[in-house]
């Protein structure tokens, strides 16, 4: 399963679609963002998706973890949202 990639300029309903997609299809979903902007829009595309999944009667929880990855051969520090059903 791939990681959702969120930008600054993704479009939130568009990130929180793909995000309820795969939590419908795989019960969990990666969500990784860099940067202030990349995590609000991650962050209120998780809100949406929760209300989304919430009428499926999937409850969701969010574990949030920094992640070092490395673009053009720089190191940078990345957010991770972990997203898995509620028990």
């Amino acid at each position: 399963m791939d990681v959702i990639k969120v930008k600054a300029n993704s479009r939130t309903a568009a990130v929180a679609g793909a995000i309820a997609g795969v939590m419908r299809e795989h019960k969990h979903a990666d969500i990784q963002a860099i940067g202030a902007g990349a995590v609000n829009q991650a962050v209120k595309a998780l809100v949406l998706a929760k209300g989304y999944l919430a009428e499926d009667g999937i409850p969701i929880v969010c574990i949030p973890e920094f992640v070092d990855v490395e673009i053009d051969g720089k190191v940078r520090t990345a957010i991770k949202l972990v997203i898995d059903p509620k028990e």
